[in-house]
């Protein structure tokens, strides 16, 4: 971390999802933290005036997009077989890949591999999930940590309904994750833990129980999936039958979380008023996943009504239910996606703006993280340096423009520099 001024095309997002756009103007960094943003050099208070000036010229400069749900081992089969749906393509792609992890030189080159992708992507933090092996999950937490991204990485839980490749007793689960969360204790600066049951239906009532009472006693916070797939929602209904619904199978033992230690819940494709309701009361953060969602045809989540309910929302690769590691892709296709919601499943809910998907990418996902998305005084400086000179034009492009024509062309753009809490990376 140092003090420095960057200066620049400057986009950033509000509180309201508008987009504030500064051109030809200066973000003070001191010590990892922004000090805001200024028009005019002279209007940078006196304290940060003699900070390094490193001028960007017509380069844009935007907060570091957010990935709150990532499969880092199934980067390796990104793009497989998208043609199947969620639970045969788990069975057929997903467990046989992650059962590979048992062997800890596999993960050694697969891991290093995801890493190294990540840290070169449009991505600054991220939340991610490993497998069931402790040792691998460890290993993947320490890539993660030299990578110089923040991230959040769990070890998963499987104990009910698993392939015998991933399936672990409860005692077996339970221990495994002890002895992990004490590993981690003190080992990392920029890599957490988090708890991470891959779904109700691979989790016993015994191990959500023990997972919501340590969630609780360590003041952890939560990943998994919820309401991605119908015939997942109604097996769930089968498996938790004192349930209200699959948001209430997981909030019987505290699992939504809390508003000071919150869970992150992936997709939310076919939840309904009462369990949005209730994901707005545990202030849960929903990662939606527009092009996993298209990929294995489990539908479009409603995003902008959830938005418009003051539902906490983040953007999310889900890889490798998601092809691409690219951040900027996945606002693209949260724009495509509301537009086929509001087309042929309500008319009364408009689609997503370009606001509102920056929105979601930067400071939506970024309130997981604390003050993280935003470039307003006080908020953890995550930055890119962008360069989109390699996108033709005959005629001069307004600053909005070409933030809103790099996300779509994101592969003739270049990062040039990329910041993680005032750390160059």
């Amino acid at each position: 971390m140092g003090n420095f001024i960057l200066k620049g095309n400057i986009i950033f997002s509000d509180a309201d999802r508008t987009l504030n756009v500064y051109e030809n103007s200066y973000v003070v960094c001191e010590n990892g933290i922004s000090r805001g943003v200024f028009r005019i050099f002279d209007d940078i208070p006196s304290t940060y005036r003699d900070f390094e000036l490193i001028d960007k010229k017509e380069s844009l400069i935007i907060p570091g997009l957010v990935d709150l749900h990532v499969h880092a081992p199934q980067y390796s089969f990104r793009g497989f077989n998208m043609d199947e749906e969620l639970l045969d393509w788990l069975n057929n792609n997903t467990f046989p890949e992650e059962a590979k992890y048992s062997n800890i030189e596999y993960a050694e080159k697969a891991y290093s591999i995801f890493a190294d992708d990540i840290k070169n992507s449009f991505t600054t933090r991220a939340v991610i999930f490993g497998t069931i092996h402790k040792d691998a999950t460890l290993l993947l937490m320490d890539k993660m940590e030299k990578s110089g991204l923040i991230s959040y990485v769990g070890k998963v839980n499987m104990t009910r309904n698993s392939p015998d490749c991933l399936s672990e007793s409860i005692k077996g689960s339970i221990s495994a994750t002890e002895e992990w969360l004490k590993e981690t204790e003190g080992r990392f600066d920029r890599t957490m833990p988090i708890l991470t049951p891959r779904f109700i239906p691979s989790c016993d009532d015994e191990m959500m129980e023990w997972l919501g009472q340590t969630r609780k006693r360590l003041g952890l916070r939560v990943q998994s999936h919820l309401s991605e797939n119908p015939s997942e929602i109604q097996w769930v209904q089968e498996l938790v039958p004192a349930s209200k619904g699959y948001g209430d199978a997981y909030n019987i033992n505290g699992m939504l979380g809390s508003k000071e230690n919150p869970a992150i819940m992936a997709h939310c494709v076919y939840s309904d008023k009462a369990e949005r309701d209730l994901l707005k009361k545990c202030g849960t953060f929903v990662a939606h996943s527009p092009e996993s969602n298209l990929n294995l045809s489990s539908g479009i989540a409603p995003i902008s009504l959830m938005l418009k309910e003051g539902i906490n929302v983040g953007l999310a690769t889900d890889i490798a239910a998601g092809s691409s590691i690219s951040m900027m892709k996945q606002i693209t296709l949260a724009i495509q996606s509301s537009k086929m919601y509001w087309r042929y499943i309500d008319n009364n809910v408009k689609p997503l703006s370009f606001a509102d998907a920056f929105y979601i990418a930067t400071l939506g996902g970024g309130k997981f993280f604390g003050k993280v998305g935003s470039f307003e005084d006080g908020y953890e400086f995550d930055a890119l340096v962008l360069d989109d000179s390699a996108i033709r034009t005959a005629d001069k492009v307004s600053v909005v423009s070409r933030i809103e024509r790099a996300a779509y062309n994101e592969r003739e753009i270049k990062i040039t520099d990329k910041y993680v809490k005032g750390m160059a990376i």
